[in-house]
């Protein structure tokens, strides 16, 4: 009998490969593979249900014998029937250590995709989306930082989000995961997330906390797609060349008027505006009394003249 962790598995990349898009769904699926339970079960239950699936492994360079390591994976998963690589990449400073890695992780997978259309599949579980959740809620980042990691964002498919490590681990058993010592390091944030905060919640809480931060960011999902659908609608009627119409804006609520001001401010090339930036682009649509508007990074203006919004200042 098969094991109950392999299953679901298989069930969750099964249901989530259903769900793309039918070009996308026909082109031949890219799995990053790290070498970990996550990935290796994601791997396997991908390659029974798509035979032509390749394995990609971004080698970092950030620890000693990583070379070596992949290299050793690529060997054991090519022993097994399995097409596999290994991409090395440079990983920079912008961003922290771990913003970085990942950017550099992402530009290696999606130039390994074989086609425009393969979708590259990702490991994340509910762990991982509750560790996620967590992040956001710690850093004030807004609701679509709460919402967590989507199943689908052109190239990236995430079908584990339901699924718990433990299920992972048990439907890898035939294989030795590695365990890589960042996910032990407790310099990292994420890292005291999931060895300090998570489990003191799970004890004073009863347990469920993981599924419960899972099923919030699904909600918020829900509530931000919508949210940013009349947003776009918004934008668009209140667009006038790069300028926007305050009047427009004023008939909304402040929870879509930021929306619009948080994309036309990034369209603008205003550098991750932060909520202060939002919040006084936002008075001079809500509060209008004659003032001036804020000074975004990048020495841009934002001001309203004529009843109208505009970016001033170049970068």
């Amino acid at each position: 009998m098969a094991d109950p962790g392999r299953l679901r598995v298989e069930g969750a990349v099964r249901a989530a490969l259903s769900r793309l898009p039918a070009a996308v769904r026909a082109a031949p699926p890219v799995v990053a593979c790290s070498g970990g339970a996550d990935s290796l079960a994601l791997l396997l239950a991908t390659r029974a249900l798509r035979p032509e699936a390749c394995a990609v492994i971004v080698d970092h360079g950030l620890q000693e014998g990583s070379a070596e390591r992949s290299a050793e994976l690529a060997a054991t998963l090519r022993g097994r029937g399995i097409a596999a690589e290994v991409r090395t990449v440079v990983v920079g400073a912008d961003g922290g250590p771990e913003a970085a890695a990942r950017q550099a992780r992402y530009a290696a997978l999606a130039a390994a995709r074989p086609s425009a259309d393969s979708p590259v599949l990702l490991g994340h579980t509910l762990d991982d989306q509750a560790e996620t959740v967590l992040l956001g809620l710690g850093r004030g980042s807004g609701a679509r930082s709460i919402a967590g990691m989507r199943e689908w964002t052109a190239p990236w498919l995430r079908p584990l989000l339901g699924v718990r490590r433990a299920d992972t681990r048990a439907a890898c058993a035939d294989l030795v995961p590695w365990e890589d010592p960042h996910n032990a390091d407790p310099r990292f944030t994420r890292v005291r997330l999931r060895h300090e905060v998570l489990p003191l919640l799970e004890a004073a809480l009863g347990g469920g906390v993981a599924g419960a931060l899972a099923r919030t960011a699904a909600q918020l999902r829900e509530d931000d797609e919508a949210l940013t659908a009349w947003a776009d609608r918004v934008r668009a009627e209140a667009a006038e060349g790069s300028a926007l119409r305050a009047s427009v804006l004023a008939a909304v609520p402040a929870a879509v008027r930021r929306r619009v001001l948080r994309d036309w401010l990034a369209a603008a090339g205003a550098p991750a505006p932060t909520d202060a930036h939002l919040r006084a682009a936002d008075a001079l649509v809500a509060e209008w009394r004659g003032q001036g508007g804020p000074r975004l990074p990048g020495g841009l203006d934002v001001v309203r003249r004529d009843g109208r919004l505009t970016v001033q200042g170049a970068i």
